[in-house]
């Protein structure tokens, strides 16, 4: 039996320091390794020692096999946890851990490699009795045989990548023109991804329920689960919310699948921590998807049902032990929902944004757990993933998880970073959520609100608050005359005036000292009255109308301005004083959403392109984005090549537009039909 003295964390963010806390628990030391642009990262500080890896860029660092193993040699570390994403479902990488003579937290290299094909998993599940899709492997398949392929699986049909997961190298076909492309695109993306370009068709089942179980075995033959888990709020076929217990499950479906992540067990020898996928339809049919030989992002909310600490066991399991629990120990208590807040902006094809957060203050809820790997501070690096943290709620019951949930959000603090955390709260207080309507087509279904529509009154309490903390900022910063009012006039009955954009309109705020600390305010000339409470930068506490409200007021860049209140964030733009200078658009010109690589280019100056005609591929976090044609028209420049690395805003091909087509496209790379962008992975 081995004992583990100290582990190396072959990750970053939040897995990182999870394992870390589930080291610390257990007196067991920790280790992490960083990239260049994670140097400043809570995992690095939070580990016994870190190590450089040297590089910023995924293949150089977190997929460097030999790197990783020379860090874990180079402090000491005794075992290697994978984490997820990156090389934790690598077969190559668990044998150079136990060939380094290091502990794998993990399954069995062998188990590793027969899950990660997915054609091949498929075929030992289904020898097993496990009920499976239809699939058909198309690696070298030409053009005329592929259409075949589909055509006897039947439509639509799903490209999947052989060798990974998470919604990356995976596309929807629903007519055969269009096969082709999604076949070369997927594996692009899977080769990015993973290393492994081989891709398969399988039948795509229309609106089903994703539901997952999770398992843990030992070597000594020992295998439970730990009932299951729901998936299906996705989008683009990456989860975004996801709870344990399924509401769609009875007790005897729940047995029947239950059962079936326990055959698929047996049928490989598996060890540790694992996730047994299924669809399952209207009709309470289950088929196998995958197996998932790693820790699943949403552990937690198993961990809230059932008590375990998982990766705790997957330690356990790791040094020898026996299983810590039987399955006869384990009963379901309450209900758990998890949400992955993205720095992503929905409204925008929920496209990667990037930035800096200028602050971060997770809920102050005793009942809500918050696992995250960023800070005030932190840096949004477009090479890594975009997942800023989760939050989970357990409660007695669902509606109470998703309604403390979604409060939770509101309540949380991230200014500076464009987030998807509005999309998330309706969609926990989406009617259908809360009635366990949540099949894989929820989003599209039913279209929860992609962005908040900020209410009258809080959008002027918000108004008032940036403009009075904007003054009272001033006052701290003055140099001289201190005790004067900001904006003091000679004629009294003058009004300080700011300007801001508010909910896609200009508003101009006044606002005018008088006595005992209240101030006159207008806004587009009407009153309201204010009273400075408390004010220390960044919070201020008003009284507005009569009515008493804390905010917390966060500049930004270029003019931004962030207040956050008991109800979420409000997001305005301060105008400058003065104009400034116009900048100039190129008419007719797509430009990159965000930096990124340019994979191919399908077009030339002077050919005539259609609306919805593919045009060019860029491709940013491992991800592919295909830029389309919004207008019928003509090629009028090319400005960009394969493989050229290209900023946010660069413009990227120019169309002129017919005449008859319509108006030209904005100077924006979002085309119509909607962008083909996957989601990260896990």
């Amino acid at each position: 039996m081995a004992h583990i003295a100290r582990v190396l964390v072959a990750n970053r963010g939040e897995i990182a320091r999870r394992v870390f806390r589930a080291c610390r628990r257990m007196g067991i030391g920790t280790a992490a390794v960083y990239a260049d642009p994670d140097r400043d990262t809570p995992h690095v500080r939070e580990a016994d020692v870190a190590v450089a890896l040297g590089g910023s860029s995924p293949a150089e660092t977190y997929l460097a096999i030999d790197r990783l193993i020379a860090a874990a040699r180079h402090v000491g570390a005794d075992a290697v946890h994978p984490g997820y994403g990156f090389l934790a479902e690598s077969a190559a990488f668990a044998r150079a851990v136990q060939d380094a003579g290091l502990t794998w937290v993990g399954p069995s290299p062998e188990t590793i490699a027969a899950m990660g094909d997915k054609v091949e998993a498929k075929r030992i599940v289904a020898r097993a009795g496990v009920p499976t899709l239809p699939m058909q492997g198309i690696d070298g398949l030409p053009p005329a045989d592929l259409r075949r392929a589909a055509d006897a699986l039947g439509w639509p049909v799903l490209v999947k990548a052989a060798g990974g997961g998470g919604g990356r190298g995976m596309r929807i076909v629903r007519e055969a023109a269009a096969l082709g492309d999604a076949a070369a695109s997927a594996r692009r993306e899977a080769e990015a991804a993973f290393g492994n370009g081989h891709v398969f068709l399988e039948r795509y089942l229309e609106a089903p329920r994703h539901v997952e179980v999770q398992i843990l075995g030992d070597r000594h033959g020992g295998l439970i689960h730990c009932f299951e888990r729901e998936c299906s709020i996705q989008r683009r076929h990456q989860k975004i919310v996801e709870e344990a217990p399924s509401s769609a499950l009875d007790p005897p479906l729940r047995a029947r699948i239950t059962e079936a992540a326990l055959a698929t067990g047996r049928a490989i020898g598996y060890t540790n921590a694992g996730t047994v996928e299924f669809l399952v339809d209207r009709g309470g049919a289950v088929y196998f998807l995958e197996v998932n030989t790693r820790i699943q992002v949403e552990h937690p909310v198993t961990e809230a049902v059932t008590g375990l600490d998982l990766v705790r066991e997957q330690i356990l399991i790791a040094q020898g032990e026996r299983l810590s629990v039987r399955q006869d120990d384990l009963t379901l208590r309450g209900h758990a929902i998890e949400v992955r807040l993205y720095a992503e902006d929905p409204a925008n094809g929920f496209l990667p944004t990037g930035g800096r957060l200028l602050d971060w203050r997770p809920p102050g809820d005793a009942e809500i757990r918050v696992e995250s790997g960023v800070e005030a501070g932190s840096e949004i690096a477009l090479a890594f993933d975009p997942m800023l943290a989760k939050l989970i709620s357990h409660a007695p019951t669902r509606r109470e998880a998703a309604l403390r949930l979604a409060r939770a959000l509101e309540r949380l603090v991230a200014p500076g970073v464009v987030t998807n955390r509005d999309f998330l709260v309706h969609v926990l207080r989406h009617p259908a959520f809360l009635d366990g309507d949540t099949t894989t087509d929820f989003i599209e279904r039913h279209r929860p609100a992609l962005r908040r529509e900020v209410e009258a009154d809080r959008l002027r309490g918000a108004l008032v608050a940036a403009a009075l903390a904007g003054q009272a900022a001033r006052r701290d910063r003055a140099l001289v005359l201190r005790t004067i009012p900001s904006g003091w006039r000679n004629n009294p009955s003058g009004f300080q005036e700011t300007r801001y954009v508010a909910s896609d309109r200009e508003v101009v705020v006044g606002y005018r000292p008088q006595r005992r600390g209240t101030f006159a305010c207008t806004l587009d000339g009407a009153p309201a009255e204010a009273r400075v409470l408390t004010a220390a930068p960044p919070e201020i506490d008003l009284e507005i109308d009569g009515v008493r409200r804390a905010f917390r007021v966060t500049p930004g860049s270029a003019g931004a301005i962030f207040v956050q209140d008991a109800d979420g964030e409000v997001r305005l733009q301060e105008l400058p004083r003065f104009p400034e200078p116009e900048t100039v658009e190129v008419t007719g010109g797509y430009t990159a959403p965000m930096p990124a690589k340019v994979v191919e280019v399908r077009v030339s100056p002077g050919e005539a392109v259609r609306r919805g005609q593919l045009l060019l591929t860029i491709e940013a976090m491992k991800m592919e984005l295909q830029i389309t044609a919004s207008t019928d028209g003509v090629v009028a420049e090319v400005r960009v090549a394969p493989r050229q690395q290209v900023d946010a805003g660069h413009v990227l091909v120019v169309v002129e537009p017919r005449a008859e087509s319509g108006a030209p496209p904005s100077d924006a790379a979002m085309p119509d039909p909607p962008v083909d962008l996957t989601g990260s992975a896990r």
